[in-house]
């Protein structure tokens, strides 16, 4: 459809039908020894696992959560870039179990409504968050639900792990498409919804922006966004793995702990939102640090300034890559590349990544309006949610009848795309 806002899948790119359990199956057997989770915390070592010492404790804390839990059920995690945190992600996606991730700084009302509206039957928490006592919080809250029947305290979870006896039980078959994650977004009016995301969409578009970004196999990526985003727990933890990489988490956001761990480990690359990129320029040390290694930044989650990303290019030395999405799309839409002009990378939010339509459409209608003009951009492909839980009605406000995701933002192609080079529109 030439001359109108309509951009057709590029569809030469492999779907991966694979699980997060399935994803660190594979690598670990193909390469054991490679580091593949590092955890920076302030004023202490570093945390380092193999992928085949992160593959055990996945597996332990699998046969963990099945003596608690049956598969299908839905447990919260409520914490800070802890390990744990990761363990729990592949140990539940090895038990078949939906995560339900929860920011850690929600208050007892919130966390309260997350637990009861996603029924979950579990809450794993950390004993405080920046000087909250979070472990008395989530007793609290848990006394006043009696479905959230056990509670995993991340403090000393890890030793139960290892102490873990047998029998061990076969773990259950778990699908690609069946549920993995419920990510609750705050939308603009009423209460959280919770979308409901699939294994396949998580790992292969992870997969995407990372071959989008131009990060290296074996490569070192490296963040403090917060991992109960799908940014960090799906484009930074499963990306890196479908890359062979290490995956390095900052435990919390402080621009010194940030700066230390580039140098440290060395990392290919830094994704962060913009407030992030600022808060790491502004620092008063920052051209003492060593970054030369740091080839790629990519920001996104927030309005990218041109001149965030001239400044950033500059100092960092790196080439800049902008995503751009939505929680229910998986998350990410479209995505900048490093290779791509100033002028895109300052003034656009790139092309779209593979097999995913994108359409701007007249915003309350269906058809795509004009090339040029505004209207409200809607996609539709392999990494849609499932929809909201428990929502129906919400869930059909979102994904219409013809299965596009109406995003609710407003933006305009600036490339007619035809059926040949669907890649030319940028939005």
């Amino acid at each position: 459809m030439t001359g109108n806002s309509y951009l057709p899948a590029r569809t030469d790119a492999k779907i991966l039908d694979l699980t997060a359990g399935d994803l660190l199956r594979d690598v670990a057997a193909a390469e054991p020894d490679r580091a593949a989770l590092i955890v920076c915390a302030p004023g202490g070592p570093a945390r380092v696992w193999t992928y085949q010492e992160l593959l055990d404790d996945a597996n332990r804390a699998a046969q963990w959560l099945l003596t608690k839990f049956r598969p299908g059920e839905h447990v919260t995690v409520w914490a800070p870039n802890v390990p744990e945190w990761i363990l729990l992600q592949y140990g539940a996606a090895l038990a078949g179990l939906v995560l339900v991730t929860a920011n850690p700084a929600l208050r007892a009302g919130e966390l309260e409504y997350v637990l009861r509206q996603s029924k979950s039957v579990g809450v794993a928490y950390s004993d405080s968050v920046r000087g909250t006592d979070t472990a008395a919080i989530a007793e609290q809250v848990r006394g006043r639900l009696p479905q959230v029947r056990e509670a995993i305290r991340f403090e000393t979870w890890h030793s139960e792990l290892q102490n873990l006896g047998g029998p061990h039980q076969a773990l259950p078959t778990v699908e690609p498409t069946s549920a993995a994650q419920l990510q609750y977004t705050s939308g603009t009016t009423g209460f959280p919804k919770g979308a409901l995301l699939h294994h396949r969409g998580l790992i292969t578009n992870a997969y995407y922006a990372h071959q989008r970004a131009q990060f290296p196999r074996h490569g070192v990526w490296a963040t403090a966004l917060p991992l109960f985003h799908t940014a960090a727990c799906g484009m930074s933890v499963l990306g890196t793995a479908a890359s062979h990489g290490t995956v390095v988490i900052c435990q919390l956001f402080d621009p010194t702990l940030v700066l230390s761990a580039l140098q440290e480990h060395r990392a290919d690359l830094y994704a962060g939102v913009p407030a992030m990129m600022l808060a790491l320029l502004a620092h008063p040390e920052f051209d003492t640090f060593d970054l030369s290694t740091v080839k790629i930044a990519m920001s996104g989650g927030d309005t990218v300034p041109p001149d965030l990303v001239r400044e950033v290019e500059r100092r960092f030395g790196a080439r800049f890559s902008t995503v751009y999405g939505q929680t229910e799309l998986s998350p990410i839409i479209t995505q900048t590349s490093p290779d791509d002009s100033p002028e895109d990378k300052c003034g656009t939010v790139g092309r779209p990544l593979p097999n995913v339509e994108i359409s701007i459409m007249e915003p309350g209608g269906t058809n795509p309006v004009a090339t040029g003009e505004q209207g409200e951009i809607c996609a539709r492909g392999y990494q849609a949610m499932l929809g909201y839980f428990d929502m129906p009605d919400q869930t059909a406000e979102t994904i219409d009848a013809e299965g596009w995701v109406h995003t609710g933002d407003l933006g305009a192609s600036t490339t007619a795309a035809t059926s040949e080079s669907p890649d030319a529109s940028r939005t």
